[in-house]
């Protein structure tokens, strides 16, 4: 379904009120791209909230591992960047 269509004639939905596959995100009160965003946050970062933010509604102990890889990536370029 397309944006256009899933709002009344002349308005425009937001991507945050549409969601493919599942409702994980939005039933939250604040969805993690809103956070991410507003928070200027990179790709791990972003990615380390996703995961955690999702894991008991979405995928468990998998989206767990997934956060903890980016956040070992979020380590590793801290320490390879402060030579």
């Amino acid at each position: 379904m397309s944006m256009e269509r899933s709002m009344d004639a002349g308005k425009k939905a937001s991507a945050t009120t549409i969601q493919v596959g599942g409702n994980h995100y939005k039933n939250m009160k604040i969805q993690p791209i809103n956070y991410i965003q507003a928070n200027d946050l990179g790709f791990c970062a972003g990615n380390v909230v996703k995961y955690v933010s999702r894991y008991q509604s979405k995928n468990g102990v998998e989206d767990l591992r997934k956060a903890r890889h980016y956040i070992d990536l979020l380590i590793e370029a801290e320490i390879n960047g402060k030579d």
